[in-house]
């Protein structure tokens, strides 16, 4: 295994910087979810559901409409466990409008869960930035979405070695940290989760963690940060992050890539 990891790092640095590709678009965006073990069936749902929801939002396909110059941007939905499980939910779709969304959220909410495991975040990013390299799109950004609910990680890449190969590329990676909905803490592990992401995983300008810990609160906390990835916005126009309690979501600006 630790050779496939090797090449697969090995690889990502030898996609070309760009490739030829027949549409342009403001924003290439893969939501790269997390399906590991840890995550239930109920989960998925929820994480599921608050993607659709948000991006079905009219707040944001306003700022589709608005922001760019382009007026559509290309999104794809995947879902990660283990090291050899990275699974493509939904491919890459352009979303222009209220029509797009919905042949979008009905590819993903009838698709089957199929990733299991456990975590593998490096290899989910290598994933991600691949398929980001090898698509059809050009974008102004390119961006990717991790969801999970630990920063641990098992087999496969290096969570380092690949964050850097990600950033190398010129991808942003944005952190959405799920929040225990039962624990008495809210927290599903003992260390300050959102903190981690900042240390660990997120990168590139302008990135930023977003939390939720209750379905609705994840659809209010995607929402919002799809609006200001679409609209390419500094994440210190947002609230500053607060107790999940207090506060659905939160964001934390990283002006540059470590």
């Amino acid at each position: 295994m630790r050779l496939h990891v090797l090449f697969s790092l090995l690889a990502l640095l030898l996609i070309p910087a760009s490739v030829a590709r027949a549409e342009a678009v403001d924003l290439e965006l893969v939501l790269l979810a997390d399906a590991s073990g840890s995550i239930g069936n109920d989960e998925i749902r929820y994480q599921r559901q608050g993607y659709a929801d948000a991006l079905a939002s009219q707040d944001v396909l306003d700022a589709i409409a608005t922001a760019g110059r382009y007026q559509k941007i290309a999104v794809t939905y995947m879902e990660w466990g283990q090291w050899d499980s990275q699974i493509v939910v939904v491919p890459w779709k352009v979303i222009a409008n209220g029509d797009d969304v919905r042949a979008f959220n009905e590819a993903l909410l009838a698709a089957p869960r199929i990733a299991r495991g456990r975590n593998a975040i490096g290899n989910a990013l290598i994933k991600a930035a691949a398929a980001i390299a090898t698509n059809e799109y050009e974008g102004v950004r390119k961006v990717i979405d991790l969801s999970a609910d630990s920063v641990n990680s098992w087999g496969g890449a290096g969570v380092p070695e690949a964050r850097q190969a990600v950033l190398a590329q010129g991808i942003t990676i944005n952190g959405l940290a799920v929040l225990c909905r039962t624990c008495a803490s809210g927290r599903p592990v003992s260390y300050d989760l959102e903190k981690a992401f900042e240390d660990t995983i997120i990168g590139g300008t302008g990135s930023f963690v977003v939390s939720a810990d209750k379905p609705e609160n994840f659809a209010l906390a995607v929402k919002r940060k799809l609006i200001l990835e679409i609209a390419a916005a500094t994440p210190a126009m947002a609230a500053p992050r607060q107790q999940a309690s207090r506060d659905a979501w939160t964001a934390k600006s990283v002006s540059q890539p470590d």
